[in-house]
């Protein structure tokens, strides 16, 4: 019967992107009391999942990315040998996991994946993109909440905003008097995860001299620059090339 799994042995080249998205999460906000438009109890958890991804799950990624209930990995190597199959479901399925534990979730959590294939130059691209809809779910996060909390329900809401363009839903808030521009960072441009080295003071008994050393630590970075800037250019130039 092996024969029948017919994209068991699809596999890809690196580097890629696995993209999660949380599934039916909208149902969370309700269970766990969250905060609206943004709560940094969730976006905490969701860093705590990316932490773990980079840190703990086997799959290695260089870095994660987050916003909303959405988490990016960018892979310079792959295990499983590059199957896609394989490597979507561990990632999804570990994901999952991690958000269940760190909330303490009574009913099963699920993430969906997929594989996006880059080069350095496309995934600089891809990072861009994805902070860009990062502002856009913020945007309209904003706006939708401010429509339902002036009486208007959540389908309404939906269909007032669409085909907004950002400037308009900008203003829209500035007129009740919130400044989208001046939101916490994390809402506007997402979080970065990644692994750092750093140096620190230390004692060697042995020979009693005080001594450097470089230690590595998961570290996440919730005030990132403006990807499409120039500054943010050459962040992620030299996250994702290393140069």
């Amino acid at each position: 019967m092996e024969n029948r799994e017919i994209f068991s042995n699809l596999a890809t080249i690196p580097p890629v992107f696995v993209r999660l998205d949380g599934r039916a999460f909208h149902g969370l906000t309700r269970r766990f009391g969250f905060a609206k438009p943004f709560d940094d109890g969730f976006c905490k958890a969701m860093v705590g999942v990316c932490q773990s991804l980079v840190a703990e799950s086997g799959l290695t990624p260089v870095f994660a990315y987050t916003f909303s209930d959405e988490i990016s990995l960018y892979l310079r190597e792959l295990p499983f040998s590059g199957r896609v199959e394989k490597i979507d479901s561990v990632a999804a399925s570990y994901a999952a996991s991690a958000l269940t534990l760190v909330l303490g979730a009574k009913e099963p959590l699920a993430f969906d994946a997929r594989i996006v294939q880059a080069t350095p130059e496309s995934a600089i691209e891809y990072m861009t993109g994805r902070q860009d809809e990062a502002w856009r779910n913020h945007l309209n996060a904003y706006c939708q909440q401010a429509l339902i909390a002036e009486g208007m329900d959540g389908t309404d809401a939906a269909r007032r905003l669409k085909g907004m363009q950002a400037q308009e839903l900008h203003e829209m808030m500035h007129k009740r008097g919130v400044n989208l521009a001046k939101t916490p960072a994390w809402q506007r441009r997402g979080v970065l995860v990644c692994k750092k080295e750093i140096e620190k003071e230390g004692y060697n008994p042995i020979t009693k001299e005080h001594v450097t050393v470089t230690r590595s630590m998961v570290a996440a970075d919730r005030d990132l620059p403006l990807f499409s800037t120039p500054e943010g250019q050459a962040f992620l130039q030299k996250l994702i090339c290393g140069g």
